[in-house]
């Protein structure tokens, strides 16, 4: 079934052919996989692998960058964040258009797409306006040993799911967000909790948007060392837009169980 989004309140020239830009993502195959959802990844870096200045990715992005957010996000049925990241980027709650709220409505989904964020200490700030809102618990995936600071800080205001021991173990979180109904998951930082999910073998997709900047930025998309070996991807997808690459990437490794 197509996906329907609302037009971007950006910035993006009359002649971009926008509604091929969202089909290359929307409506891409993102088969089942066996005992888990889909994961997908979603990244803006500069050519030289930077994926921040001074802590933010504000100053890598573009308008067509941040309509992908979005429309990223409009698919998701969870989306994956590491603490750090949302301490960053000071993250709030999923806040789709109304045009997106009703399409996700209209294919079963909620009207917006829980975060759940991941911290193996469940060392959280109990003001963040992810645990403020009425309408979506923000879910919480620690570990044993933090699952008690989880509950002591954040209490009722979020669902809270133990995975691991001392670390947060990625495969079983993962798995109890698609025995929670999750199909597809979106992660969407930061650089570490992206190498878990790729040396786990649980990425299938990688959106990767290259800016047009040299930052040289002390903090990369991929940590060095982070991946046991080489991983092959094929490229699905190749846009150009205002000297900004947009890049769909499918992961090759046989551990992800590609057919």
């Amino acid at each position: 079934m197509p996906f329907s989004v609302a037009r971007p309140n950006v910035s993006i020239e009359p002649s971009f052919d926008l509604a091929a830009f969202e089909a290359a993502y929307l409506n891409a195959d993102r088969p089942g996989r066996a005992g888990r959802p889909w994961v997908m990844t979603n990244f803006v870096v500069s050519p030289d692998g930077s994926a921040a200045s001074e802590g933010r990715v504000g100053v890598l992005t573009d308008p067509l960058d941040q309509h992908l957010f979005t429309l990223l996000r409009s698919l998701a049925d969870v989306i994956l964040v590491g603490a750090g990241t949302v301490r960053a980027e000071r993250y709030g709650p999923h806040n789709p258009s109304p045009d997106q709220r009703s399409a996700r409505l209209e294919r079963g989904q909620p009207g917006t797409a829980p975060l759940a964020v991941v911290t193996s200490s469940g060392d959280l700030d109990p003001g963040s306006a992810l645990f403020a809102s009425p309408e979506q618990v923000t879910r919480v995936v620690t570990s044993a040993s933090g699952a008690d600071t989880a509950h002591a800080r954040i209490g009722s205001s979020a669902e809270i799911i133990v995975a691991g021991d001392d670390e947060v173990d990625l495969v079983d979180a993962v798995e109890q967000l698609g025995a929670l109904g999750a199909a597809v998951v979106l992660c969407e930082g930061g650089p570490m909790l992206l190498g878990r999910l790729l040396s786990a073998g649980l990425v299938d997709e990688m959106c990767v948007t290259v800016s047009p900047q040299l930052l040289a930025d002390p903090v990369r998309m991929l940590p060095s060392g982070s991946l046991p070996a080489a991983m092959h991807m094929t490229l699905a997808r190749c846009q150009e837009y205002r000297s900004h690459l947009f890049l769909r990437y499918l992961i090759d490794d046989p551990r992800v169980g590609r057919p």
